[in-house]
């Protein structure tokens, strides 16, 4: 054990010089060098090119180094293998295994796919509301954004927020006889997730529409949602090693198979699988996730960059940065490793994004001339499912890959302006051009399995739980305290009185 630790402060301290040296280089000049294709990685039809990022082979060698001090790869083979490597809560990590082929011919993923495909030919039901929050919500509705092409199933609204307002603009394009509800909570005990349910439930009772028939659940939690008062048949469950914001997969994803249908759901989950399978048995030099994830530890840990983005060159993919932002932050948002020991360095970077190419008439101001550098993922399909056929319309697609692969050049080699600093761009800022042939349901569920792998590889890592979520639970304990009329001396002065208004 003592000589693990000695190689990793060994590692560390080259990888430390390294870094020293690299701030020394310019990405204008690295890019040029002629072993520089090495750095452009393909998985199937998906390219990730990490030529402008601020790395030479023999530091990406030393960061593989890292992570085989770091028992990475047996970190890698516990993930798989189903060992509780959520050790705050003693439970394995399970996502994955919803991914796999045998996982269709279970009894709870068939009863799941007989209700939508009954559902989807069901002209009394038109829409279908979802109420969750965080994993519940993020994830299925972004991936219903993403595969709107694919949509072809009752309408679909996502209400996340405790905000009357949310529900009330939903349910403004409800018709409460042909309205079918879903109530998405793991413990079903979410605050929010039920105060909206309660909600749709009066609306639905006031309508003349029995609330027991207009409502299912999922839930790792059947008892309580019985209690709630859902039927049991109602009820689609999911296994408590399925974390939120990993939860997509599992029976949360119920809405996006509603919208898509269960084979192009079928599709989604094979893409993942197929990523899942390359990140178990590729070596770690030639594994997507894992070189992406040494990237975000080079960033983030040996250049000190604390934040990072994400750059869809894709309208329907404006959903992608919130729920990568929640994947990421909510994973390795920590301060402690597994063990309980405060961490000698910051972890999981802030994550942000937003879409191409109205960011570019936006922030991307900042990112080419700010004093910050902040590393980021463009991301973008090579051809366009709208339209396939039209000339006009693919032209249009051509620009947007023009505008992509533009930024990545000016963002890495800059333009030099000296004489009229205000037009003086310093280059110098990184990124990765990551490409895909198609956004079909596949090629989106590869994508989104490559991110959940590039979160637990730099949690492995840096040596957090990235499983668990205890920081999101301070704020709704105080806030249970309030609704109940618990003891609030231990607020602020300034909390009180501002308590004390609600009641004026």
């Amino acid at each position: 054990m003592e000589d693990l630790h000695n190689l990793n402060n060994a590692i560390e301290g080259e990888l430390q010089q390294a870094a020293q040296y690299i701030r020394s280089q310019h990405l204008r000049d690295l890019v040029h060098r002629p072993d520089r294709a090495a750095l452009c990685l393909q998985f199937e039809d998906l390219t990730v090119d990490c030529t402008r990022q601020p790395i030479t082979l023999k530091i990406l060698e030393k960061l593989v180094m890292l992570a085989e001090a770091k028992s990475l790869p047996d970190l890698i083979d516990d993930l798989f293998a189903g060992k509780a490597i959520n050790l705050s809560e003693g439970q394995p990590v399970t996502h994955c295994a919803l991914r796999s082929p045998e996982y269709q011919s279970r009894e709870d993923y068939k009863k799941r796919s007989s209700f939508v495909d009954s559902l989807r030919t069901n002209e009394s039901i038109t829409t279908v509301v979802n109420l969750g929050i965080g994993g519940s919500d993020l994830g299925p509705a972004m991936v219903t954004q993403a595969l709107a092409g694919f949509h072809d199933g009752p309408a679909l609204h996502f209400v996340g927020n405790v905000d009357p307002a949310a529900l009330y603009d939903a349910l403004a394009q409800c018709d409460p006889h042909k309205t079918l509800f879903i109530v998405t909570s793991k413990s079903f005990t979410t605050a929010e997730t039920l105060a909206n349910a309660s909600l749709a439930k009066d609306w639905l009772q006031k309508n003349g529409v029995a609330a027991d028939r207009a409502i299912v659940a999922v839930t790792a939690n059947t008892e309580r949602a019985k209690n709630w008062g859902i039927a049991t048949d109602h009820i689609f469950a999911f296994d408590d090693g399925v974390g939120g914001r990993y939860s997509l997969w599992s029976a949360v994803g119920l809405p996006v198979m509603i919208a898509i249908g269960s084979k192009n759901f079928a599709a989604l989950l094979s893409g993942a699988h197929a990523m899942d399978t390359h990140f178990k048995t590729a070596p770690l030099g030639s594994n997507l996730p894992v070189i992406m994830g040494l990237l975000r530890i080079w960033q983030r840990t040996f250049l000190g960059n604390t934040a990072y983005g994400l750059m869809p060159y894709d309208q329907r993919l404006l959903g992608f940065p919130g729920w990568a932002q929640q994947l990421e932050m909510e994973s390795n948002g920590k301060s402690v490793d597994r063990f309980g020991n405060a961490l000698s360095a910051p972890a999981g970077p802030l994550i942000w994004g937003g879409v191409g190419t109205s960011s570019q008439h936006s922030f991307f101001q900042w990112l080419h001339q700010g004093r910050d550098i902040v590393p980021i993922d463009i991301l973008v399909a090579r051809k366009s499912a709208i339209r396939p056929d039209d000339p006009a319309w693919q032209a249009s697609h051509k620009t947007l890959l023009i505008n992509a692969i533009s930024q990545a050049e000016a963002l890495a080699i800059g333009a030099s302006n000296t004489e009229e600093p205000h037009r003086h761009f310093p280059g110098n800022r990184p990124s990765v051009l990551i490409s895909w042939e198609m956004t079909t349901p596949y090629a989106l569920g590869r994508l989104l399995a490559l991110y959940e792998h590039i979160t637990i590889v730099s949690g492995f890592i840096w040596g957090v739980n990235s499983f668990d979520q205890w920081g999101v639970e301070i704020g709704k304990s105080i806030a249970s305290d309030i609704a109940n009329g618990k003891d609030l001396s231990g607020l602020s002065p300034a909390g009180i009185a501002f308590l004390k208004k609600l009641d004026e």
